[in-house]
């Protein structure tokens, strides 16, 4: 539970108008960049919370930990944002709630956004992050790879570039509402926090001069099969429920383990309040549970 819990209907009521204005197509995206992260200090972190600023496949990034840490394993986070916005600062607090949960430090690249950066730049930075774990000394079976919204789908394309390039598989997936294909058109104009105008903005600005079948750019599109062990939340009312419920399908079709949890009266990433809202804690602790597990040495599995 977070050291302080809101009413549900107080904090929608209040995040509302705040993302109404933030995530404004017509707003530059430094200009949104600039309010979101500092909209950040308003969502609490754990008590114990230690930042380490670092640098991780070339990047800026931050390694945020929550008390004693496992040496052997490590959570590498993919924040979201429309490939556009965001930042290890907008995610802190969450990556600080899974470090909590799971006993191992969360890493969070600050990977490049477009539209300076269009695709594959976020790919690549991750993949970067992921590979310089290993040669760190990290197993791959050791490192989970999660991630919310466009930091879910690109959670997706490096687990499905990491098998097709490098051989490699991560421990698991966690994805919170993960946006695996920004082809799709949303069916309604807006939720509480993503709106149809603006999701078209970013995705047109990460695809730039691409190609939208590309399974890097829209994972949802590629091979499944050989995947780990995935778990995806979302919940009911939010624009992305329909894309979520479809990949899960689609994982169960290609025999990857799946597990989805979905939500009822939260919103679009609610984990980010998981420090005023109890039933966002809640989530966000079982995603950090399921981490947890797929973390535990294989041996510690079996007998469990």
């Amino acid at each position: 539970m977070p050291d302080v819990t809101l009413p549900l209907p107080l904090v929608r009521a209040t995040l509302n108008p705040v993302f109404r204005i933030m995530l404004n197509r017509r707003l530059p995206f430094g200009v949104q960049r600039a309010l979101m992260d500092w909209g950040a200090v308003a969502q609490r972190a754990p008590r114990g919370t230690h930042v380490e600023r670092i640098r991780l496949g070339g990047r800026p990034a931050e390694r945020v930990s929550v008390g004693p840490v496992s040496d052997g394993a490590a959570v590498l986070y993919l924040h979201g944002g429309g490939y556009t916005v965001g930042s290890p600062i907008t995610h802190r607090a969450l990556a600080a709630y899974l470090s909590r949960e799971t006993g191992c430090a969360v890493q969070v690249p600050d990977y490049r956004l477009a539209p300076e950066h269009p695709f594959p730049a976020a790919l690549e930075d991750a993949e970067a992050a992921f590979l310089e774990l290993v040669a760190a000394g990290f197993r791959p079976e050791r490192i989970a790879v999660a991630g919310d919204s466009a930091g879910g789908g690109l959670s997706l394309a490096l687990a499905e570039r990491l098998r097709d390039r490098h051989g490699l598989t991560p421990a698991a997936l966690g994805l919170i509402a993960p946006w695996t294909d920004p082809n799709e058109v949303p069916a309604r104009d807006r939720d509480l926090v993503i709106n149809k105008p603006w999701s078209r903005a970013c995705a047109a600005a990460y695809l730039g001069g691409g190609d939208g079948s590309d399974p890097g750019y829209a994972p949802l599109l590629g091979d499944l099969g050989g995947l780990p062990p995935t778990y995806v939340q979302a919940d009911r009312g939010e624009l992305l429920h329909a894309q979520c419920t479809r990949l899960v399908a689609q994982l169960c079709a290609a025999g990857v383990p799946t597990e989805f949890t979905e939500t009822d009266g939260l919103w679009h990433v609610a984990q980010l309040q998981a420090g005023l809202v109890a039933q966002a804690a809640a989530v966000t602790a079982e995603l950090g549970q399921f981490l947890r597990q797929a973390l535990r040495p294989a041996q510690s599995r079996s007998i469990g």
